[in-house]
């Protein structure tokens, strides 16, 4: 796995605290000598990072469902040829804050039922599912008060209220049950280092 790569996604809901874990991550693997790219999404690259503006700020309503599908997926195809497939193939380990799973959740429910169509244009798109994902399983009422609490400017999904992060919740925790072979769920209601031991655990025996 180390010699082709390891891609390596997370995923949780806003305030679940997995960006914070993909940072301490990458830079524990740092530490032990893995070479490691740590992205994001939406963004990554120069084009998916404009792209990124375009979806998480502004009113809730700024785009159709249909119309944000469109964007995640020309962000997320930008990503994946100008940074991670090049990654892979040099052998890193890239570390990846969201990847499509989050399209899933995120616009396949959050106004209806459009998963089909994400995953009709993630096969046609994108056509690779990371290695392994990480999954911070965060209670909602809290991760939205965190993710409400850092008074930044990508609050668009944030603003959607609690009632789509429990929605998004019991989706991501059927999609692990969904792709149970690459999805492992961490408990994000602790303190921060004895989340990053579990994942820190799981990942290592990952890559050896």
């Amino acid at each position: 796995m180390t010699k082709a790569g390891l891609f390596l996604t997370f995923e949780g809901i806003d305030g679940s605290g997995k960006s914070s874990q993909a940072r301490m991550l990458a830079e524990h693997l740092r530490g032990l000598g893995y070479d490691v790219v740590l992205t994001r999404e939406p963004g990554g690259s120069a084009g998916a990072e404009e792209i990124r503006s375009l979806v998480l700020e502004g009113d809730p309503d700024r785009w159709s469902a249909e119309t944000e599908i469109l964007l995640f997926t020309a962000a997320r195809r930008d990503h994946l040829e100008r940074t991670i497939r090049p990654a892979l193939a040099e052998g890193k380990v890239v570390i990846c804050d969201r990847f499509a799973d989050s399209t899933r959740m995120y616009q396949g429910l959050s106004r209806g039922d459009l998963r089909g169509l994400v995953d009709q244009l993630h096969d046609l798109m994108i056509g690779r599912e990371p290695d392994m994902t990480v999954l911070i399983d965060m209670d909602p009422e809290t991760g939205l008060s965190r993710a409400k609490g850092r008074q930044g400017t990508e609050e668009r999904f944030e603003d959607f209220g609690l009632d789509l992060q429990q929605q998004m919740r019991a989706g991501f925790l059927a999609l692990a049950d969904e792709y149970s072979d690459r999805f492992r769920v961490v408990d994000g209601n602790r303190d921060m280092d004895s989340v990053a031991q579990d994942v820190t655990d799981i990942v290592l025996q990952a890559l050896r």
